[in-house]
């Protein structure tokens, strides 16, 4: 490509070449030149701009313009320096740069001729790219292809074609883009440019993410990932790719966390254009996030940004979000309605339809608000198109605003249809996730629908109706037959790796020793196994299970009643279903109910750890009788003395019900959904003999089981260091019974890393999702066992969640601290009675009774154990 003659040329090319495979190396090459001897004018220049890609490779901005512009200073030729203004365009618009980046290209242009201009093209595409002028950028990055398969520069092929590749993939033309990036990778692998490479398929990841194949792309970035550590290479501006991607779930507190290291990295480097996508991803996050302060000031800050780099379609996208914060903040003026307005339709105009979709819903309900109906169904109208095309989450909105048009023309009942088939879509979704994680966290997108189809419901006063629309959203990944990871030996690898880190962290600490070290080693792992886990792959609408009716509910529940709470604005409401028929509950203000309950298990968490004491007892008892009250006195002449299936809202999956009044001797089962709780009470229980296990560092877990077997002959015994993870997992499968005594740890960060301490470290719920063949009852005496993580739609993730997906009919489990000694005596009363033939929840509330009536201690140990799932 030089056309200066010597070895000082030579070496200043090959210091060029070097760019993409080796960059560091490109810069000692470089260099080199620079100080041998006196090298004419244009290799001076092909040195300088060698080094200042190379720099530009290692995300060293300010040091790739710093050398660029020498590089354009020392040329003689003109073809030299338009080599050089072509590449400090490029590194400009990386910098945000994006008029001066314009300028530099353009200039550039009319001195090269072949395969230069066809560089130059493509590199004026990426600085159009950057300023938001997209069809433009693909008109040149098409005539940098003609030009490189007509000159024969392959690659400036593979370089045009990942660009193109990538444009349309945000722009929404997937085959287009998975062809351009296709070709590219293979290309760039071709010549031997590795690095080049694993851009490309990560780009591949990106389109896949695009057109909704979440686990497709995360697999492709795990992948990449590990090339990219392998290369030595920082790729910070990737975290926002991550970042599209965990939003598009929406994984938010992940979300939150890669954007808040992309703004701390990318200023670090000086990356200002990337910087100001990341503040923008940070306003995003920290909106879905409930963080409105964040949101709006990340967005303003983010929108000056833009403006000062000439990115108007990224400032109207910044604008779009501080809009959005105003009116999630209540702001319901004439102003931000024109504001929001405004921005809708210059989104609409620039390509970014999702963000213009949310922004003209909240207009038309801000409208709506300040009493313009005709103006909110005229907004409506428009973003009522959306749901014949675009991604689920896209469609479903359009459904959405649909129904809101046919609610405010007062047609219910085609509100109610639109919704339906909203929250169908997501459904199909959903199932397409495939991992047990990212189904959990994706019912944020059916809450705007659900809740609409309930108050529609509950003001017209149906109540079989308001149980329909709970059930349609709620704890829906349940309502999925589980997809069975693969047989990962890398999973398993990195699961075995994950409980020998865990262990001697857990000495380190006992030791006092330091665990820094370990600690990185424990999240690198983390996050390793939630790569490995989410990869896995669903086919849309695969093992949907339709909400029940009230006469299949009726048909299994026999004399039982079931109760499902939900939530209705500010208001706590229950269905009730008894012998065939539906009653609907107000049971009074949620917040007071959200109160009591944590006063209440305060309070026997109080007592569980600190010990008996009058005050202890008194305010135990004066939380129990007042949340009591308010959960039950509507319905307490329905209840009569009926066994009770309780479906609580996500934020009282933690209370204690057996310490309840009305709860104390009743059989109780508590399920996600009344659809998850139907199809447990359908399961046919294994007839595997009882498996009992016993954990390390808890001498009562060894007496539990040795005397447990006294009870239940033929069990098998899985003790000290026989009680590994993969020999509990292996003994679960196909067993009726399974007794797990061990310490136990709830993670509420991540609850699929909540663990069973055993022989060889802890066991996660992670390796559950590894059995084929679920156990029918699992009974954990394990400290908060049964807590849950609760996602939107009332999802739970933890233990509870995985063994019921699978397909265990019921698991006993506790939501509370529970001591070890009087734990055994519970345990032994409880397996007497089921082996007597008692089913698990009357077997439970027998011995809760009978155990309660120890002390207050006594009583708080039987109240943290919960029946779950059947019963």
């Amino acid at each position: 490509m030089a056309d200066s003659a010597g070895s000082g040329a030579g070496t200043a090319q090959a210091a060029l070449d070097a760019v993409q495979r080796y960059p560091r190396e490109a810069i000692a090459i470089g260099r080199r030149v620079l100080a041998a001897g006196h090298p004419d004018a244009d290799e001076r220049s092909t040195a300088e701009r060698a080094i200042g890609l190379a720099l530009r490779e290692i995300n060293d901005l300010p040091g790739a313009l710093r050398h660029l512009r020498r590089a354009v200073r020392a040329a003689d030729s003109p073809r030299v320096r338009a080599l050089a203004r072509m590449s400090l365009g490029y590194v400009l618009a990386n910098a945000g740069r994006t008029g001066a980046a314009l300028r530099a290209v353009t200039l550039a242009l009319p001195r090269l001729t072949g395969a230069d201009a066809g560089r130059a093209r493509m590199q004026r595409g990426v600085v159009l790219h950057y300023r938001g002028r997209f069809d433009e950028a693909v008109r040149d990055y098409g005539i940098a292809v003609e030009v490189a398969r007509r000159e024969g520069d392959l690659l400036l092929e593979a370089r045009a074609r990942n660009n193109r590749g990538l444009l349309n993939a945000h722009r929404g033309t997937g085959r287009d883009a998975d062809d351009d990036l296709s070709r590219s990778a293979a290309i760039f692998s071709q010549l031997g440019l590795d690095l080049a490479a694993a851009d490309a398929r990560w780009n591949i990841g990106i389109a896949a993410g695009q057109r909704g194949d979440v686990a497709g792309a995360l697999r492709d970035f795990a992948i990449v990932d590990e090339e990219y550590r392998r290369l030595s290479v920082p790729r910070p501006a990737l975290l926002l790719d991550r970042f599209e991607l965990l939003l598009s779930v929406p994984l938010v507190d992940e979300a939150v966390e890669v954007a808040t290291t992309a703004v701390s990295e990318l200023r670090r480097r000086g990356m200002a254009s990337d910087l100001a996508e990341a503040l923008l991803a940070r306003a995003r996050a920290a909106l879905l996030a409930g963080d409105l302060d964040t949101a709006a000031t990340a967005a303003a800050s983010a929108r000056a940004r833009f403006r000062r780099q000439g990115r108007r379609i990224w400032a109207a996208f910044a604008r779009h979000v501080e809009l959005r914060a105003e009116f999630a903040r209540g702001n319901r003026s004439a102003a931000l309605l024109t504001a929001m307005v405004r921005t809708a339709g210059q989104l609409d105009a620039t390509g970014w339809p999702s963000p213009a979709l949310t922004t003209r819903i909240e207009a038309a309900r801000l409208a709506e608000a300040l009493g313009r109906p005709a103006r909110a169904a005229g907004l409506l109208a428009v973003a009522a198109r959306a749901h014949r095309r675009g991604t689920a989450p896209h469609r479903a909105q359009g459904w959405y605003a649909l129904a809101l048009r046919r609610r405010l023309d007062g047609d219910l009942r085609g509100a109610a249809r639109a919704l339906r088939r909203g929250l169908a879509v997501l459904d199909g979704h959903r199932a397409s996730l495939g991992a047990t994680e990212l189904r959990a966290h994706s019912g944020t997108y059916g809450h705007e629908l659900a809740a609409e189809g309930l108050d529609i419901a509950v003001r017209a006063g149906t109540p079989a109706q308001v149980l329909a629309w709970a059930e349609r959203w709620r704890a829906n990944a349940l309502r999925m037959r589980a997809v069975q990871p693969p047989q990962d030996p890398e999973l398993a690898a990195a699961l075995a790796e994950l409980r020998m880190v865990s262990t001697a962290l857990e000495d380190a600490l006992l030791a006092g020793h330091p665990v820094h070290p370990l600690r990185r080693s424990q999240g690198r792992l983390e996050q390793r196994i939630r790569e490995l886990a989410r990869g896995v792959g669903g086919a849309a609408g695969d093992g949907l299970v339709a909400p029940p009716s009230v006469r299949a509910l009726a048909a299994a529940l026999g004399d039982a009643v079931l109760l499902e709470l939900v939530t209705h604005g500010p208001r706590l409401r229950a269905v009730l279903v008894r012998g065939g028929r539906t009653s609907l509950h107000d049971l009074g203000p949620l917040d007071e109910a959200l109160g009591r309950a944590r006063r209440h298990r305060f309070g026997l968490r109080r007592l569980v750890t600190t010990g008996d004491s009058a005050s202890a007892r008194a305010g135990v008892e004066f939380a129990a009788t007042a949340l009591d009250r308010q959960l039950f006195d509507p319905v307490r002449r329905l209840l009569g003395d009926r066994p009770l299936v309780i479906v609580p809202i996500g934020a009282l999956h933690a209370v204690a019900w057996s310490g309840l009044p009305t709860c104390a001797g009743r059989p109780v089962t508590v399920a996600p959904s009344a659809t998850v709780w139907l199809r447990a009470a359908a399961r046919i229980v294994p007839t595997g003999p009882p498996v009992l296990v016993a954990g390390p560092r808890l001498p009562a877990a060894e007496t539990e089981v040795r005397q447990l077997g006294a009870a239940l002959p033929g069990a098998r015994h899985l003790t000290g260091g026989d009680a590994t993870a993969d020999a509990v997992t292996d003994a679960l499968n196909a067993t009726a019974l399974a007794h797990v005594a061990a310490h136990g740890t709830f993670r509420a960060d991540n609850p699929l890393f909540s663990t069973l301490e055993l022989a060889d470290g802890p066991l996660t719920a992670y390796e559950l999702e590894r059995l084929t063949h679920p156990p029918g009852c699992v009974v954990l005496s394990a400290c908060d066992s049964g807590l849950s993580g609760v996602r939107p739609g009332d999802e739970v993730m933890g233990f509870t969640a995985v063994l019921l997906a699978l397909g265990a009919r019921t698991l006993i489990a506790t939501v509370l601290p529970v001591p070890a000694d009087l734990t055994t005596a519970l345990m032994l009363d409880l397996h007497r009675r089921m082996r007597a033939g008692a089913a698990p929840a009357l077997a439970l509330a027998d011995a809760q009774r009978a155990f309660a009536a120890g002390g207050a201690a006594a009583h708080a140990t039987a109240a943290a154990f919960v029946c779950f799932g059947a019963g």
